[in-house]
């Protein structure tokens, strides 16, 4: 009778898909704790909340030791004072509305442009040699070294508030479109041109979704961009508004109301890209 060799004991192993073993590690414990906690919305906005109420606070608590005068930083309550009293003139909310107004006008048709033009030049070799380097020289050019053309070719009215915005929100998005479709994977748009698709149905159908999270960066940057070129903007002879509030409060020495206006910019401001980051999410499970 044959006598087999006794069997040895071999560590487990696991067989790759190309044929070698590995050892299989261990499943260690699932993550959880920071991360998890920084998924909910509630705990990612209070905890964005902690640096400003400690900035507040430090504000406050330099106000009430004296460290600067009250026309160098005047506290936090002299900033409320002064908005309670714009209030009670029925003059902030007046303010605060012309302002949104004047940069989601301009916001708005800036985008726009930028989304068309950006396509153009993405899309187009042609089209980017020949009106390339015309849009990289006016972008350029400050926005306070148009104002007077504005003045001169508009008048001191809306349109030459609402046009400078509207340069501002311009090369963002005009910028960022450009660029994202110039890097779209070719080969998901010759397999859509597979398909049939062609010119604008390929555009809006295959391009436009394929770089979608690139637009919106676009957007977001000329939405601060805008609300930036508001102050350079109201310089034009106005009468109203945050960025005049801010103008005026500095040649009549209310420091108060300069710090009101802005914060008053900052919170605004953030209140509108936290809802074109809404909006962003949307897109993007949609779309993207």
């Amino acid at each position: 009778m044959s006598q087999h060799p006794p069997l040895s004991a071999a560590p487990a192993v696991a067989v790759g898909t190309q044929g070698s073993s590995a050892a299989v590690p261990p499943a260690g414990p699932r993550k959880t704790g920071s991360t998890g906690i920084l998924s909910k919305t509630w705990a990612r906005v209070a905890l964005g909340l902690v640096v400003p109420v400690l900035l507040l606070g430090l504000w406050q608590l330099v106000s009430a030791l004296g460290v600067f005068s009250a026309v160098q930083l005047p506290s936090p309550g002299a900033v409320l004072t002064s908005a309670a009293d714009l209030i009670e003139r029925g003059e902030l909310g007046t303010h605060i509305a012309i302002s949104t107004q004047r940069v989601l006008t301009g916001f708005a048709l800036g985008a726009a442009l930028g989304l068309v033009l950006g396509a153009l030049l993405g899309l187009s070799r042609l089209a980017d040699v020949l009106l390339g380097p015309l849009f990289g020289a006016v972008r350029a050019v400050p926005s306070l070294a148009l104002v007077p053309l504005l003045i001169l070719w508009m008048g001191i009215g809306e349109d030459s508030k609402v046009t400078l915005i509207t340069i501002g929100a311009f090369f963002p998005v005009f910028t960022t479109v450009s660029l994202a479709l110039r890097h779209v994977d070719k080969n998901l748009v010759e397999a859509a041109r597979a398909f049939g698709l062609n010119g604008l149905k390929l555009l809006t159908t295959v391009q436009l979704p394929a770089v979608v999270p690139a637009v919106f960066s676009g957007l977001r940057l000329a939405l601060a961009q805008s609300w930036l070129f508001l102050v350079a903007a109201e310089l034009i002879a106005s009468s109203m508004g945050l960025g005049f509030l801010l103008t005026d409060s500095q040649n009549n020495g209310r420091t108060d109301r300069m710090f009101l206006a802005i914060v008053l910019l900052a919170v605004i401001g953030k209140t509108t890209d936290a809802l074109l980051g809404v909006a962003e999410k949307w897109a993007v499970k949609k779309w993207a």
